[in-house]
């Protein structure tokens, strides 16, 4: 079932950087410390997306990863998603807590 659009605002208002773009994405940009840490990242989102079955669209600029969800065959966003969404805000929690400040 796709959300309205009130239904994700509020999804997102309890998921960290997450933003509605264009109407029919969710979208966030995650920032490391190095290329090779973003380019794990990327991987283990790879990981999650294949449990998943539901892939996000991925743009790697240097240090910087964004990630794009959308449920095309539903036309919108919808509760996998959101779930979906979670899990990279975990990967990246456990991510950072890994590194050395």
């Amino acid at each position: 079932m796709v959300y309205t659009h009130e239904e994700v605002d509020a999804h997102l208002a309890k998921l960290e950087g997450w933003e509605l773009e264009e109407g029919r994405w969710i979208v966030r940009k995650f920032i490391f410390s190095s290329f090779m840490k973003g380019i794990s990242f990327v991987d283990e989102v790879a990981t999650i997306s294949e449990a998943f079955d539901h892939h996000p669209f991925i743009t790697i600029d240097y240090k910087n990863v964004t990630l794009r969800l959308t449920s095309w065959d539903d036309g919108g966003i919808t509760s996998l998603d959101i779930k979906e969404a979670h899990q990279f805000n975990e990967l990246f929690e456990k991510m950072r807590s890994g590194e050395k400040r």
